[in-house]
């Protein structure tokens, strides 16, 4: 994606053959400009000059959905006042067909479109449906700009394969964050950028702050880390030795399967005021990642998180970058049509940012066998009858869409459960990176496969056994028997009582919060002592403890002080249930956890032994 100014003239000359423009817009790129100087109300103001047209009519838009996030968005409706104007500086008439569509009439006189963008951040805990926070937009003048470009610049029919110029006007002291290709100006008040198409304006988020931020090489691959932190709780520089272990140990288990030579992530960690972000997690792009956290995460839960995440997303210049459908390559952002290998773009992206921390040594053996539990439990909570592919070619609309998350834990474990028999099958030599690299090697990055055919070129690479097993799991809709697998690898469950902290049990939290409501409640889980004795349930509402009433507001104070509580004890708690108001007491014990693990066979072989090996160490 990095290319030089001179081999996009070669560009704007390859898609001059569009029939939307005359003969005067084939030299020049889309013009697009950014105002974050003069920024009122929370927004900020884009104008957006396509060159002539040859047509009467033409639509503008801004996507409905974007690759990554699997769900409608519509962020056409944090547009306001969109109009266009002819060479005259006169307004055309514009009709809105949709909340992301935009009509112009008279377009052979169009001179551009002036509109004015909102900020999706501070309207996250007022609406029932709200945008993930790593894919939204934070405005706050004079602080951070936080910058997803699907929501700012928007495209014309046919035109989404024409080369962009960006051009962002900014206040003095701040630095622009991204991957995009930069020009050279002479104006130290503006950043200029360069994207082939459309699909480059979407896929570079720009992150605009103080400067603040940490560069290091991981062989051949340059990774910068931006950090913005309102209260300065944390650095770039406070997180730069974790992260980059975490991604010399990703490129170690990589070895040599690599698409890109620079590699950003952009970091903002919220106040968690009324107006910070609440949707935490990240958002992969083909070579950077936005990451938002709440700035109050502890330092080792914040490393933790971070090398969760964002090993996740950097996976991804695996897949969907280096191995992807036609569906992604030419992802339509207002009429989607979905793959149905969400068990590999997700799944196998996630099964990788847990599998290369025990193979590189971040974390032992029985750490990973608890992961892979959880994500069995975890997947209970979906509908494990529901073909996965059929999910995955549906994941927008009802029911499936529900079972989104599932890509997460049942996609990874499917992910899992590949890799062994491609040990098992090839004694040790060959496991499902080796299966990435060559699917990497067939197609990459500018040659996608068609859907419907992808699991026939696996079973050509692999085995009879990898197809049998994807028609039964993976296409299929029968309980995959994870047990079976372990088995092959010399484990076996057990039952085990652990100590637990009364509200957190290792990276399982038993409460959270409704950011619509701010009511805190007790997630539909398995849960400790603590809560069993007392008669909570799941999904229970907290009111209140010992008399002091708790919502998302005051959440971390109730963290704090359950970290006082002691044997003996007493306690009581206010909870509703199904509309009715329960009070419940009773004495604090230690708490404790039931849970499943897994281990090592009295018998187990030496065969077995060799394939454990292989799988969490070749």
């Amino acid at each position: 994606m990095m290319k030089k100014l001179l081999v996009l003239t070669g560009a704007f000359l390859v898609f001059s053959c569009t029939p939307k423009l005359n003969d005067l817009a084939t030299d020049i790129p889309v013009n697009a400009s950014i105002d974050l100087v003069n920024v009122k109300n929370d927004k900020v103001k884009v104008e957006v000059n396509p060159g002539r047209f040859t047509e009467e009519t033409i639509n503008f838009y801004i996507p409905k959905t974007v690759p990554g996030t699997y769900s409608d968005n519509d962020y056409g409706q944090f547009i306001d006042s969109l109009t266009a104007l002819d060479y005259n500086n006169n307004p055309l008439t514009v009709t809105k067909a949709d909340v992301n569509t935009w009509t112009i009439s008279n377009a052979t006189k169009l001179d551009k479109v002036i509109y004015y963008v909102n900020d999706s951040f501070d309207t996250e805990q007022q609406t029932e449906d709200p945008v993930f926070s790593p894919a939204g937009t934070n405005i706050d003048a004079g602080n951070n700009f936080f910058l997803n470009m699907h929501m700012l610049v928007g495209y014309f029919d046919g035109l989404k394969q024409r080369p962009y110029q960006i051009t962002f006007m900014k206040p003095q002291g701040f630095q622009a964050y991204t991957s995009m290709t930069k020009a050279e100006t002479t104006n130290p008040d503006t950043d200029q950028f360069y994207a082939n198409r459309y699909f480059e304006v979407t896929d570079n988020p720009v992150m605009y702050a103080r400067p603040d931020s940490e560069t290091f090489v991981i062989n051949d691959i340059e990774v910068t880390l931006s950090v913005y932190s309102p209260s300065k709780v944390y650095s770039a520089l406070s997180l730069k030795k974790e992260m980059q272990t975490m991604m010399q140990a990703q490129k170690s288990f990589l070895g040599d399967l690599n698409s890109t030579k620079k590699y950003n992530i952009l970091l903002f960690l919220g106040k968690m005021d009324e107006f910070s972000p609440t949707g935490y997690g990240a958002l992969e792009h083909h070579t950077s990642t936005t990451v938002v956290l709440p700035e109050a995460m502890p330092k080792e839960m914040m490393v933790q998180t971070m090398t969760d995440v964002v090993s996740h997303e950097f996976f991804h210049i695996v897949t969907p970058l280096s191995v992807h459908s036609e569906e992604v390559h030419y992802f339509d952002y207002n009429h989607p049509k979905m793959s149905k290998h969400l068990w590999m773009y997700e799944g196998v992206t996630e099964y990788f940012a847990n599998l290369f921390q025990i193979n590189q040594g971040l974390i032992d053996e029985q750490e990973f066998y608890d992961r892979m539990i959880g994500k069995i439990e975890n997947s209970k909570r979906y509908d494990d009858n529901m073909s996965f592919t059929e999910m995955s070619q549906n994941i927008l609309v009802d029911p499936y869409k529900d079972n989104y998350a599932n890509v997460y834990e049942k996609g990874a474990l499917i992910g899992m459960c590949i890799d062994m028999i491609i040990r098992e099958q090839s004694g040790g030599e060959k496991g499902i990176l080796w299966l990435m690299k060559e699917l990497s090697a067939k197609y990459g990055e500018d040659k996608p496969f068609k859907d419907d055919e992808l699991f026939d070129v696996i079973t050509e690479l692999t085995y009879p056994e990898v197809r049998e097993f994807i028609d039964t799991y993976v296409i299929g809709d029968i309980t995959i028997p994870y047990m079976d697998f372990f088995k092959k690898a010399g484990l076996e469950f057990s039952t085990v009582i652990e100590s637990s902290n009364y509200l957190i049990m290792g990276e399982e939290i038993f409460i959270d919060a409704n950011p619509d409501t701010k009511e805190i409640f007790v997630r539909d889980i398995k849960l400790n002592s603590f809560f069993n004795d007392l008669g909570i349930k799941g999904n229970d509402i907290i009111k209140a403890v010992n008399g002091t009433e708790y919502n998302l507001d005051n959440a971390r104070q109730l963290f704090v002080q359950s970290m006082t509580w002691k044997d003996g004890d007493d306690i009581a708690v206010t909870v509703i249930r199904n509309g009715e108001e329960i009070n419940l007491s009773g004495k604090i014990s230690e708490a404790t956890y039931e849970s499943e693990k897994l281990h090592s066979t009295e018998d187990v072989t030496t065969e077995q032994l060799k394939l454990r090996e292989a799988w969490l160490k070749g």
